[in-house]
């Protein structure tokens, strides 16, 4: 992840959200590819979120986070970047309850806000080792791109354009599953 935010820095405002200890990896990693991170965070251009204001009592709340990443691109724009990059791991994202129950609405509605929002753009990191699969296999139909890892992505032939949270539940069908292994192979 460090490469991707690194690749945008230069004009872009990079926001990574994750568990402190991710942070803390990912600002060493940033380090060892040779980014000034004290000067990024100074400037603005990185933001490093390992609280959980996304949270309601433990639990996420889509709303909070969609509310939060639109105002999060409009700050980025007042201050003169020419967009939002966001990425977040979505374990921790949901919080301890590890409630995934929301993920598929939440999916839906961030990519509206990237249809909406053109100046935002970010990656979903979804660790197979410790998501469900079920929940891996709805956000393989959520987003028109795929970031395997540093060196692939692609655009998903996988991805439903969904005109309604049904639509999108009905497009997460077990179908899926060769495709997922097949995906989940390349990561590797």
């Amino acid at each position: 992840m460090a490469a991707a935010i690194q690749q945008r820095l230069a004009h872009t405002r990079c926001m990574y959200l994750n568990s402190p200890a991710m942070v803390a990896g990912l600002r060493s990693q940033l380090y060892a590819t040779g980014t000034d991170v004290e000067y990024e965070l100074g400037r603005g251009a990185l933001v490093l979120v390992a609280d959980d204001l996304h949270l309601v009592d433990g639990r996420f709340d889509v709303d909070r986070m969609i509310d939060m990443l639109e105002a999060a691109v409009q700050t980025a724009l007042a201050a003169g970047f020419a967009g939002l990059f966001a990425t977040g791991d979505m374990t921790w994202e949901f919080g301890s309850e590890k409630e995934l129950s929301k993920l598929l609405e939440y999916e839906w509605r961030l990519e509206q806000l990237f249809h909406e929002q053109p100046a935002l753009s970010g990656i979903c990191q979804y660790h197979r080792d410790l998501l469900p699969h079920e929940a891996v296999r709805e956000g393989l139909v959520s987003h028109a791109g795929l970031f395997i890892n540093d060196t692939v992505s692609r655009l998903n032939p996988h991805y439903v354009l969904a005109r309604s949270l049904d639509e999108r539940k009905t497009a997460a069908i077990a179908g899926l599953d060769d495709a997922l292994s097949v995906l989940l192979a390349v990561a590797v």
